[in-house]
């Protein structure tokens, strides 16, 4: 593996948006990227590597991303891994009690199973001396409740939950090991960013989600984010160390322990 790929980064959601842009501000500072999405994405370069794969079938995940992902962050020369946990569907708008539960289980799976399952993945198949940084991408729906958007916010919400959970668990005197020495955690708010999610809610009704005009004002007024903004935010994350062993930043904010 050549001195430009030291630096391996896993990153979801790359056909566009926040994801697209993390992909191409890690390219830009030589790191080795692979991304996954449900769409191909309009990526070109030697160090890129696209996984066309839908998150929520969690099976096949498992299978592509041990195939394609583990010889990068196994390879001897690697000595940073970075997941970024960013693709989300954020569906099912509406009050909970109309929302179908068979599509509630897709949409956890795709927001929750497969995120949650990849931070294992990594911290398991990652090596013990090469540092680690995972970022969950969140939203403001992890922490306070909107209506109509229980569903996404739900599963934020837990993913949020469950990197706190992987961070104690690093950390544990108990752990096979011991502590794990360099891995860290951010679950990191973009804020109000000018992607499909955003637009798929200005798109919805008042029946639907009740502050809709909330958002729609947003854009109004121009106070969406690119995403470029927020992507340089979590590559700067990943670049660097001394980290909290868990931590929350909101876009714009200082990180909290």
């Amino acid at each position: 593996m050549s001195d430009h790929s030291a630096r391996v980064a896993l990153v979801t959601g790359t056909s566009s948006g926040i994801g697209e842009a993390v992909a191409r501000e890690l390219l830009r500072r030589n790191w080795r990227v692979v991304g996954a999405s449900r769409r191909s994405a309009a990526i070109e370069d030697p160090r890129y590597t696209h996984l066309q794969i839908d998150l929520g079938n969690v099976a096949e995940l498992a299978a592509r991303v041990e195939g394609v992902v583990c010889p990068l962050v196994t390879d001897a020369s690697v000595v940073r891994v970075a997941l970024v946990n960013n693709a989300a569907d954020p569906g099912l708008l509406g009050p909970l009690g109309r929302i179908d539960p068979v599509e509630m289980l897709r949409i956890h799976a795709v927001n929750v199973a497969a995120p949650v399952w990849l931070m294992g993945w990594i911290v398991d198949r990652t090596a013990r001396d090469s540092a680690i940084r995972i970022v969950n991408v969140s939203s403001g729906a992890a922490l306070k409740a909107f209506p109509g958007l229980g569903t996404y916010g739900s599963s934020k919400a837990a993913l949020r939950m469950a990197g706190m959970v992987l961070a104690c668990e690093l950390g544990s005197p108990d752990r096979p090991g011991g502590p794990h020495p360099n891995a860290t955690i951010l679950s990191y708010e973009p804020g109000v960013v000018d992607t499909a999610m955003q637009a798929a809610v200005r798109a919805s009704s008042v029946e639907l989600v009740p502050n809709v005009q909330m958002f729609r004002r947003l854009a109004a007024e121009g106070l969406l984010a690119p995403p470029e903004s927020p992507a340089k935010d979590i590559a700067d994350y990943l670049d660097r160390d001394n980290h909290p062993r868990f931590a929350e930043r909101r876009f714009g904010e200082e990180p909290s322990a």
